[in-house]
């Protein structure tokens, strides 16, 4: 499998659709009115969902109904040839349009059912998150510090200085995550490391920041070696993934370590082990250990060295 076919199996990626459409002849602004428009509306890290049917709502202009839609601040995500997309972030809006708009549906994690939604939609849904976590974020002008305001027909911020006028647009941070792996005499094991704040018994691949002036293989073997004091070697590309709860882009990489010897730094990590191949079934099966979710790249990772082409059984 090619590396883009892997990537576009991750949750959140592969999205089809034209980010760039063209005015709307007969619509002066965007089509924002239209009956193709579908709004998707966020609120943190939560989308918008019908209660009844327990499936993301996408609101179509009609849908909208005594809403104040002149301060919606849409953002234009793009279109498919028959709906062009918008999202709306509930958290920059005027209190009385928050209420309407939420009590239009009721507000569910957008992890909660991720991985359990066709790819296409994920893909959108985090699509929409990530760009309303940035429009919360670029409030004001970073060069000046006026307030901004959508630039219609894109995601960009502008600034409202007319002295300044700056265009502001999304921000992407890299950052890597890798499934270190050994072969010893007594077999394959991986080494999996934990933070304090996650669920109990979670275990998960190796991640940071990419740092500036460094490559992401850089920033692989330094974390690596930050967290863990493994030494790595043969750092392979795997595939990638957006994340839009913290509007990064993981870059997913398998590697050899060269040392077995683990010298945890607790700023970092609350524990990692060497977890042997063999043992993992039990370890699953006993609730000792447990994988990271689904809808992650860690866990595509995990499995593609544990069992390569099949997922792993929690």
């Amino acid at each position: 499998m090619d590396n883009y076919s892997r990537s576009a199996l991750n949750t959140f990626a592969g999205l089809i659709l034209n980010r760039k459409p063209l005015p709307c002849p007969d619509a002066p602004d965007w089509g924002l009115t239209s009956g193709r428009a579908l709004y998707v509306v966020v609120r943190g890290d939560e989308i918008l969902f019908d209660a009844a049917r327990n499936e993301p709502l996408l609101l179509a202009a009609q849908m909208l109904g005594e809403c104040d839609q002149g301060h919606l601040q849409a953002m234009l995500l793009g279109e498919d040839g028959s709906s062009r997309y918008f999202a709306i972030n509930i958290e920059r809006l005027p209190a009385s349009t928050t209420q309407c708009l939420g009590s239009l549906g009721v507000f569910v994690p957008l992890r909660q059912h991720a991985a359990a939604l066709p790819n296409q939609m994920a893909a959108l849904l985090g699509y929409a998150r990530a760009v309303a976590g940035w429009h919360s974020l670029a409030r004001f002008c970073s060069l000046c510090g006026h307030p901004t305001a959508i630039r219609p027909g894109s995601l960009a911020q502008t600034c409202t200085n007319p002295q300044c006028g700056a265009q502001h647009f999304p921000r992407v941070n890299p950052a890597m995550i890798v499934l270190v792996h050994h072969a010893g005499i007594h077999g394959d094991k991986c080494l999996l490391g934990r933070q304090s704040t996650w669920k109990p018994r979670v275990y998960s691949a190796l991640s940071g920041y990419v740092e500036p002036g460094e490559s992401a293989e850089d920033a692989v073997l330094r974390e690596v070696m930050e967290e863990t004091g493994i030494k790595i070697c043969d750092v392979r590309y795997f595939s990638s993934q957006p994340w839009p709860f913290s509007g990064s882009l993981m870059l997913g990489f398998h590697a050899r370590a060269t040392t077995t010897d683990i010298h945890i730094d607790k700023t970092e990590l609350e524990d990692a082990r060497w977890f042997a191949r063999h043992k993992i079934p039990a370890l699953l099966a006993s609730g000792e250990f447990a994988l990271p979710s689904t809808e992650t790249i860690a866990r595509q990772l995990f499995d593609a060295w544990y069992s390569p082409g099949e997922s792993v059984r929690d």
